[in-house]
């Protein structure tokens, strides 16, 4: 079984973003379970928001490097903030560019084949569950195969320690499933 690249990023470029840091606890446990995790910053590629018409004209300078980025990884681990009970602007505007057909390459090249575990922090009651069912749709109808295992954490302002861990066990270890169920499948289907 080869080492599955995970490609780690949260839907949130915030300076203290609560999805950033369970992006890192996820991390942490596909590290753990044996994948090969790269983190990427969405505010290294800066990308406007999508329009056709740019996209024939001039398309972004950053768009090439992420989309190979993107391409190069086996599976994804995703961390999406909920804004009005969908996902954030700068992960759709994010898809929406990288789901489009490059010169030589078919559209949604970037997510066809691919696995994801979706994972969301939010400080209200449901902890960003809503954003996630329009996520999991989003990513499943452009070819990446969204594992079952899922995880919104609510309350998340006091749900981490000082040094940005998880303070509960459980919360820690249903994280860590989610990145299990990443690396497990994309073992699977890189063997």
């Amino acid at each position: 079984m080869s080492e599955p690249k995970i490609l780690a990023f949260a839907g949130s470029t915030r300076k203290g973003s609560i999805n950033q840091k369970l992006l890192a606890v996820a991390v942490r446990g596909a590290q753990e379970a044996g994948g090969v995790a790269t983190i990427l910053d969405l505010a290294d590629y800066p990308l406007p928001v999508f329009n056709e018409d740019l996209e024939s004209e001039s398309p972004p300078k950053s768009l090439s490097g992420l989309r190979n980025t993107f391409i190069e990884h086996d599976a994804f681990l995703i961390a999406s903030p909920e804004y009005n009970s969908s996902i954030s602007p700068l992960l759709k505007n994010t898809i929406d560019w990288l789901s489009r057909p490059a010169e030589g390459q078919p559209s949604c090249i970037a997510f066809q084949g691919k696995v994801a575990g979706l994972l969301a922090a939010s400080p209200g009651g449901l902890g960003g569950l809503r954003g996630l069912v329009h996520l999991r749709s989003i990513l499943q109808n452009i070819g990446t195969m969204v594992v079952p295992q899922q995880f919104a954490l609510s309350n998340a302002f006091e749900a981490f320690d000082d040094a940005g861990e998880l303070q509960d066990e459980k919360t820690r270890e249903i994280v860590r499933g989610v990145s299990q169920a990443v690396v497990e499948v994309a073992s699977k289907l890189n063997s």
